[in-house]
């Protein structure tokens, strides 16, 4: 069995290799523009500013988790990863620290890019779905995204030819919805929204996409598989295969650094018509059924 392939059946954590980060030919991936990544303590976050950040491009790291911050910027030097990789602290509920990130961003090249990553889940029926929870998951999943776009679309316009682009993580839960995630999915699809409006007002020179997977090896996904495999009394590989990828055509979940892929190829002038719409990568969730 290949190495990629004892990757891809493990369900522990995947560690990222700089031989699966894509190398994109683009002349504005270069250390003088710059990338906000938000939610890059770990997961699909640290996947893409990591992929940024070895693309050439200076890239802003930006979590409420300064720790894992130090362990993606750690990440990139093992990696020996060549671009800036610069970390900072912010709460995306807070409208100081965000304006305070776009300032940073800005002082440190010319701002073309942001990659709205972070995210939060909760579970619980409409009906017990605590407000202050909502709230919550709104204000970092949703209302964080249009404040950082607000105010990044003015840098980007003031580049040399203006152009940038804003990218948006989705879900197959902007596409459809489960049980019990009313605020997972209302911001997930609400990112869609955005993601939209945002390309409509670009001109076409700043363009907007959203990204759809579904179920990635985060630490947020895997936490819930050994739970899961004893509520339900099976084995783990069967809450995988049957539980979190029954409605899909893949057989293995996908992994962060994939996704990161995914955000840099868009970002890239591979994707200048990609501009408005989403790229669903989501093995088979939403558009194929029994």
């Amino acid at each position: 069995m290949s190495e990629e392939s004892d990757t891809h059946s493990s369900i522990e954590p995947p560690e990222i290799t700089a031989e699966a980060i894509h190398q994109l030919d683009d002349p504005r991936f270069s250390p003088e523009n710059v990338a906000i990544v938000t939610g890059a303590a770990s997961g699909i976050g640290r996947a893409t500013a990591l992929v940024l950040a070895a693309n050439g491009l200076t890239t802003v790291a930006t979590d409420v988790d300064e720790d894992g911050l130090s362990e993606t910027v750690e990440k990139g030097e093992e990696l020996e990863i060549e671009g800036r990789l610069e970390p900072v602290g912010c709460d995306l509920t807070d409208d100081a620290e965000i304006e305070a990130l776009v300032e940073t961003a800005a002082d440190a090249g010319q701002l073309r890019y942001v990659a709205n990553i972070a995210g939060m889940q909760y579970i619980s029926p409409i009906e017990s779905f605590p407000m202050e929870t909502f709230d919550l998951i709104y204000r970092v999943m949703l209302r964080a995204p249009m404040y950082l776009t607000r105010l990044a679309l003015p840098h980007i316009r003031e580049s040399d030819d203006g152009v940038g682009a804003i990218a948006n993580m989705a879900s197959v839960h902007g596409h459809y919805v489960t049980r019990d995630k009313v605020a997972y999915n209302t911001m997930k699809f609400g990112l869609r929204g955005l993601t939209k409006s945002t390309a409509a007002e670009g001109k076409g020179d700043i363009r907007a996409f959203s990204v759809s997977t579904g179920y990635v090896k985060t630490p947020l996904v895997l936490d819930q598989i050994a739970d899961t495999a004893r509520e339900r009394e099976i084995s783990e590989r069967a809450v995988v295969e049957d539980v979190m990828l029954g409605q899909a055509r893949a057989s293995e979940m996908m992994e962060p650094v994939e996704a990161g892929n995914l955000f840099a190829f868009g970002l890239s002038r591979h994707g200048k018509h990609l501009n408005g719409d989403d790229l669903l990568w989501d093995g088979g969730f939403v558009n194929t059924y029994e």
